[in-house]
């Protein structure tokens, strides 16, 4: 078992952390982040996550109804409902990069999330086997 284990998302302290509490991944938002997002922070159980890729251009993977912040090709913050899936995402222009993070039996399908080194954190994150 993995406690508070950080995946840097950004070096930046003001931004959003990846964080392998226990038994859940959990995506720890800003105060800005969270008034962006119109959400607080997420927890997955870790056993919900299925498959973990990099994406090159993570503001580009996200679609779909947005409850949050966005601007295209920019910035994705929040809930994106598309007719095939649930997203949160929390991609900053700065961090164009970053991670999908594949889930079943959670309240997402899917969490992006932008990176400085996304190889890093997803070798870090995907599941045994």
């Amino acid at each position: 078992m993995i406690s508070q284990e950080r995946y840097g998302l950004v070096e930046e302290d003001n931004l959003a952390e990846l964080i392998v509490d226990g038994d859940e991944l959990v995506v720890r938002l800003r105060a800005v982040e969270r008034i962006e997002a119109v959400h607080g922070e997420v927890r997955v159980p870790l056993r919900s996550v299925r498959t973990v890729e990099v994406l090159d251009d993570a503001v580009g993977a996200v679609h779909g109804f947005r409850v949050g912040t966005g601007i295209p090709g920019s910035v994705a913050i929040g809930t994106f409902s598309s007719r095939d899936a649930k997203v949160f995402a929390v991609v900053h222009h700065d961090t164009p990069r970053g991670v999908r993070v594949n889930l079943e039996g959670a309240q997402f399908d899917e969490m992006i999330v932008g990176c400085d080194d996304p190889e890093a954190v997803a070798a870090a994150l995907r599941p045994p086997g």
